[in-house]
């Protein structure tokens, strides 16, 4: 006889024979992928041993999210940040209804949105991961967003060789500290990598201390069976929260659940002799698991008040997607092509202010960027959607200080963790928020921003595609970089920005902004504010500097401004930044020497200007204080465009002096005039030039 004092543990026993069910259909889609990919490959081995726990998440009752609408608010979240383990996830995804069974064959190839690590091609994947280190930091943005409403938890899954790197442990010290308790993330604690899939290059002496030592709730659990990982997730979303996040440090090892050894391995080319003996097993397998659990289940209708159970369980069985037959004792996958994905609404990305409220500008007095950024944030950030994110340097960018005078919760602060400041702001950015972040110019993370800047590509991609997302659902993130070119002064080259702008120029989707005048910095925030301007690298002033612009100045991207404009000029300064204080000053000396020299203000690459200068035939100076961004972009555009052309006109004059090298320490004067920078230095460089000394 079955007692009833045994009911949880009888849904449990049910649930995770039902969750077996689920596992062997999964394993064979995954199969299934590998079979028809067009390199015969998969990341088996991780695939495999993350199954267990991403079947529970997805088919345990446990996440809630909607296959209809992904990009929907208040749904729960979920990222893999071990990307090796895509295979599953498109097994489920699949299995749930956002994709159809065609979108599994022929992946890895060009024309497949199913790529070898997830990323928002594949409909309903809001991040694109791979790069190690970088999903969890995602996942816990979103449970920070989660938090501002209780409306939502976050799921991650990570892999123990990703925990080697830095950013996961700035998001577990932070997570902590936030008391992120809407987060809960699974270690496939698999024990192996991709040099050795037997062991990690480094063990953990102690796991779980590490994680509790950061104010983590720690669960271990044998993640190589489904009772276990299914009560540790139950006992996340039903438990009592008490403040900490949550990490299930899942034991397994490396390609669990396969039957043959091969699966043990990272990534694979498997014959086909080898697929057709595991599919074999696999589907055998599955027959085993669906006898048990209708002989379960008969148990269960055979005594009256187990029946309830045993009703409970076949509901949930539907909801998993099974069709069931009592009589012939089976549970079917429903029938391949079923695609509940809808397209996403269109999104309205244009913050709401009150024009009248922003601050006014006087032309001829001088204002320091962080307070135009901080005074303009005070009236932006009334409208939710603006969200700031400082890493220790908050009174040089403004955003702590005017977000935050709105609300505090939306101006966050990571300390020293710029990997982490990034990873937090593409989140939000992702959910639809206008995100800043700050830091100095050279500390913005290279590898962080470009697996960003991919995950917006693709996003854009799907729209311009008529996929999945439609217009509004690319990200709106603004890296604003303090002390640009040689503002840092006598901080010492570790701090100096004068060879970002051109590293960083290098990076697909990344637009990047010199700012000069703060009127010019005002209009440029404003115009950030309409939405929809994607990855934007602004590069702000430290010290105060002169509004040189009218106050009704307009920002247009791709567009130069003439500062100082004769109508027959002997020669022309191209500059942007503080630069354009320099080459004004110049143009008024060489004035009184008897030359006129137009000043050109380029915040952002103008391509049309590039062109019409150089074919001008008057000498162009080309004045940065910085390696050579403008001058790159000139190189660039010429070479693109111009069939010959007269090097003779275009003097580039940077820091590049002697080649590319980083600066020392120094006052701004003194570092301005090394370089032949400062306003004397470059008049000098015009005149003898131009007189043909």
């Amino acid at each position: 006889m079955i007692y009833l004092d045994n009911q949880k543990s009888l849904v449990g026993k049910g649930m995770a024979l039902l969750l077996a069910i689920k596992d062997s259909d999964i394993r064979l889609l995954s199969l299934y992928q590998c079979r028809h990919a067009v390199d015969n490959a998969i990341h088996i081995g991780g695939a495999f041993s993350a199954t267990i726990p991403m079947v529970s998440l997805f088919y345990g009752g446990i996440i809630d999210v909607n296959v209809e609408q992904p990009a929907a608010t208040g749904q729960d979240m979920f990222v893999l940040s071990k990307g090796h383990a895509v295979a599953t996830l498109a097994s489920i995804y699949h299995d749930l209804g956002y994709f159809g069974h065609e979108i599994l064959e022929n992946s890895r190839s060009l024309s497949s949105l199913l790529n070898g690590h997830p990323g928002p091609l594949l409909p309903g994947v809001h991040v694109a991961t791979g790069p190690m280190g970088q999903g969890m930091g995602v996942a816990q943005g979103f449970a920070i967003a989660g938090q501002r409403t209780r409306g939502f938890d976050v799921y991650a899954v990570t892999g123990d060789g990703e925990l080697q790197e830095g950013p996961i442990w700035e998001t577990v010290m932070y997570a902590g500290f936030k008391k992120l308790d809407n987060l809960c993330v699974m270690v496939d604690h698999n024990g192996g990598q991709l040099d050795n899939v037997n062991s990690l290059h480094f063990p953990y002496h102690n796991l779980a201390a590490s994680f509790e030592s950061f104010g983590w709730r720690v669960l271990e659990v044998d993640a190589t069976q489904y009772e276990t990982m299914h009560h540790a997730l139950l006992e996340f979303k039903y438990g009592e929260r008490d403040g900490r996040p949550t990490v299930i440090i899942c034991r397994s090892t490396k390609g669990h659940g396969g039957f043959s050894d091969f699966m043990n391995n990272h990534k694979v080319n498997i014959a086909g002799d080898l697929l057709d003996q595991e599919e074999a097993l696999q589907q055998a397998g599955r027959e085993r698991r669906e006898a048990a659990f209708f002989q379960f289940l008969d148990r269960l209708n055979a005594e009256k008040n187990t029946r309830e159970i045993a009703d409970a369980l076949l509901r949930h069985a539907r909801e998993m997607g099974f069709e069931l037959n009592l009589n012939t004792k089976s549970a079917t996958r429903r029938a391949d092509g079923t695609v509940r994905t809808q397209k996403a609404p269109v999104r309205d990305k244009r913050i709401q202010y009150e024009s009248n409220a922003l601050p006014k500008l006087e032309k001829g007095k001088q204002y320091g960027a962080n307070k135009v950024i901080e005074s303009v944030m005070k009236v932006l950030a009334r409208d939710e959607r603006i969200v700031s994110i400082d890493s220790d340097l908050a009174s040089t960018s403004g955003l702590q200080a005017g977000v935050g005078y709105v609300d505090k919760t939306r101006a966050l602060n990571v300390g020293v963790a710029e990997a982490n400041m990034m990873l937090i702001g593409e989140a939000f950015a992702v959910l639809g928020a206008n995100a800043w972040i700050s830091t100095f110019c050279p500390f913005f993370d290279w590898k962080v921003l470009r697996r960003i800047a991919v995950g917006h590509q693709e996003r854009l991609e799907v729209i311009a595609a008529n996929g999945w997302l439609s217009e509004g659902h690319g990200i709106d993130l603004t890296l604003v970089a303090t002390a640009a070119d040689l503002e840092t002064q006598s901080n010492g080259a570790t701090h100096m920005g004068n060879d970002d702008a051109l590293m960083l120029a290098e990076a697909a989707y990344v637009q990047i902004i010199n700012v000069s005048c703060p009127q010019q910095l005002f209009s440029i925030i404003r115009w950030i504010a309409e939405g929809n301007r994607g990855i934007i690298y602004l590069r702000v002033l430290r010290a105060p500097s002169e509004v040189i612009y009218p106050v009704d100045f307009q920002f247009e991207p791709g567009k130069s401004y003439a500062v100082r404009n004769f109508a027959s000029p002997d020669a022309c300064i191209v500059s942007s930044g503080r630069g354009v204080y320099e080459a004004l000053a110049a143009s008024e000396m060489l004035e009184k020497a008897g030359r006129h020299v137009n000043v050109i203000d380029m915040p952002s690459t103008d391509s049309a200007a590039i062109v019409a200068l150089h074919r001008s035939g008057t000498p162009v100076f080309i004045a940065e204080q910085n390696n050579g961004y403008l001058w790159a972009q000139f190189r660039k555009v010429l070479f693109e465009t111009e069939t010959e052309i007269d090097t003779r006109l275009l003097v580039p004059v940077n820091t590049a002096k002697g080649g590319l090298h980083y600066i020392h320490s120094g006052t701004y004067a003194e570092l301005a005039a090394h370089y032949g920078l400062d306003a004397a230095g470059l008049a000098d460089t015009i005149l003898k030039t131009i007189n043909g000394n």
